[in-house]
């Protein structure tokens, strides 16, 4: 959905608040707080909250700005997941399960809560057993500052992209989930410049205080360096001195579960809490990237997004997109929204970016991927068998006894730095099949990958029509043949071998089909002359 106007949402907050008849008679509480700065407590406050209430209070402050949230008191009836008695915080309306920010219980003071724009939500709920003292907080404005604990959001200087003011000083902890790390992407960076950058300048600490490991200062027009902390939290602050400013900057921050590089030859990720409602607001990227030579084979298993713009009928709102390459300039492969479930995806090359884009409502489960590295090989065929060639150097882990056709009798031999299969229609369970009213022949060529317990075999269908001598071969994964070959294409270009001389001796079996095939003819000319000849004699 697209980012609703403030008086929408404050019209949504009053519309969607809880009725006289679902709090307790005689109890007032919740409210539009539109001052810069105020307070919300529990009804009853210092004494006990009563029992069967809920309250909702939106804070408005001024289009951008932000709300900060302070907790001065916390005691609410405890349980494990917070069912009876609960606060919920939200950043921005608290209809969209998206924005939540947290839900809280007991007697844990909650942390300070910065919102990523102008409006937050508070929800109080309690039961009708076991009441508490409840909770008082504090809110102001925040022009600039604050903790910030979102998978990924914007930090930028007051007033950008305009001039920012003289005399500021701006402090942002960015804090994620635990044994994750923090990174932060500069979009846009002008401040006054000077040698030692102790004017107007940004710096930045490995945690949440000025005494952690000092990352660096940055000033001037160029953007400082990609920056990612050792720990889950990082302190970004921003001063200017009493003249001469610039245009600010502008910088991205995302956490590890938002922001992934996969190395491996087989993985699987989903998006932030799936199957649970993802969070709002956030721009996440993950990159395949394999070892040169490879192509990757992308398979999304689940997809629930927010649907598309029925104006323009784009995923204007929240989408996924998948890019032919390392980076969003690289060729687009394709864009997702709603329940729309993408078809197979294959690189052209060694790299794959995924990007997930949410903006600030409407979220949903989110989306399940698995990818496989499909190992690159020349594969080609006659009229009596099959030729499989695959360079060392894509398997170095590997033994030739790990990749065979058929079985395991069939390994591959090893000949210049090659594993080369050579085998006949006749051998290695080779079988002949109708596909679309032409015989071809079927094989299965294993690449074992396994590592001690864990079992982790590549299949590919290697198929050829004799007639034609063509040969292709299909990734198969999962282990379900028949179910995969309808979606499988041919993922390797077909070459002919080339054959080394210097190695007839290891490879036995050669394609002499055509010469036999010109022999027979001969012979059998030559005999039909002789038997004319034999009966003009006669």
């Amino acid at each position: 959905m697209q980012n609703i106007p403030i008086r929408i949402a404050v019209l949504i907050h009053l519309l969607c608040m809880p009725s006289k008849g679902g709090t307790k008679k005689g109890v007032k509480c919740g409210g539009i707080l539109s001052a810069p700065n105020g307070n919300v407590s529990s009804p009853n406050f210092p004494g006990m909250y009563p029992f069967d209430t809920e309250c909702s209070w939106l804070i408005v402050v001024s289009e951008g700005s932000s709300v900060l949230l302070t907790f001065q008191h916390f005691d609410l009836e405890y349980h494990d997941s917070c069912e009876y008695d609960y606060i919920k915080i939200y950043n921005g309306v608290s209809e969209d399960e998206g924005n939540l920010l947290g839900k809280f219980c007991g007697k844990n003071t909650p942390p300070p809560f910065t919102s990523s724009w102008h409006v937050m939500a508070i929800i109080f709920h309690s039961d009708r057993h076991v009441a508490s003292k409840g909770f008082a907080v504090t809110y102001r404005k925040d022009v600039c500052g604050g903790v910030l604990t979102g998978l990924s959001g914007i930090i930028s200087s007051p007033d950008y992209p305009d001039n920012y003011p003289n005399n500021a000083e701006c402090y942002w902890t960015v804090r994620v989930s635990d044994h994750t790390v923090v990174s932060l992407v500069f979009l846009d960076f002008q401040l006054e410049n000077n040698e030692e950058c102790n004017f107007d300048y940004v710096a930045t600490f490995d945690g949440s205080a000025m005494t952690d490991k000092h990352l660096g200062n940055y000033c001037g027009g160029n953007k400082p360096p990609d920056i990612i902390s050792s720990t889950n939290q990082l302190l970004v602050v921003f001063k200017s001195d009493f003249n001469i400013g610039g245009r600010g900057f502008k910088a991205y921050y995302f956490s590890g579960e938002c922001q992934q590089v996969f190395t491996a030859l087989t993985g699987n990720f989903t998006s932030p809490q799936y199957p649970n409602v993802y969070p709002n607001n956030m721009n996440c990227h993950w990159t395949i990237s394999l070892a040169t030579g490879y192509r990757i084979k992308l398979f999304f298993s689940d997809m629930a997004l927010e649907d598309r713009n029925s104006l323009t009928d784009a995923c204007d709102y929240d989408s996924v997109a998948v890019y032919d390459g390392s980076s969003d300039s690289d060729p687009l492969l394709g864009r997702w929204c709603g329940g729309e479930l993408s078809p197979p995806l294959l690189s052209r090359a060694n790299k794959l970016l995924i990007v997930l884009s949410t903006d600030r409502d409407s979220a949903n489960k989110g989306f399940s991927v698995t990818y496989t590295g499909v190992v690159p090989m020349n594969v080609s065929c006659s009229r009596t068998d099959f030729q499989i060639q695959i360079a060392q150097q894509v398997l170095p882990k590997l033994d030739r006894h790990s990749v065979y056709l058929g079985n395991p009798s069939c390994a591959a031999l090893t000949v210049a730095s090659t594993y080369k299969i050579m085998a006949r229609f006749d051998s290695c369970d080779t079988a002949s099949q109708k596909r679309k009213n032409t015989t071809v022949i079927v094989n299965t060529l294993y690449i074992d990958f396994s590592e001690g317990h864990q079992e982790n075999r590549q299949q590919y269908e290697v198929l050829c029509d004799p007639k034609r001598k063509e040969a292709s071969v299909n990734i198969i994964s999962g282990g379900d043949p028949k179910r995969l070959s309808q979606q499988a294409e041919n993922l390797v270009e077909t070459q002919p071998v080339e054959t080394d001389t210097s190695d007839s001796d290891s490879l036995k079996k050669h394609d002499t089909s055509d010469i036999v095939f010109i022999s027979i003819c001969v012979l059998a000319g030559i005999l039909m002359l002789i038997a004319i000849i034999g009966l003009v004699l006669l």
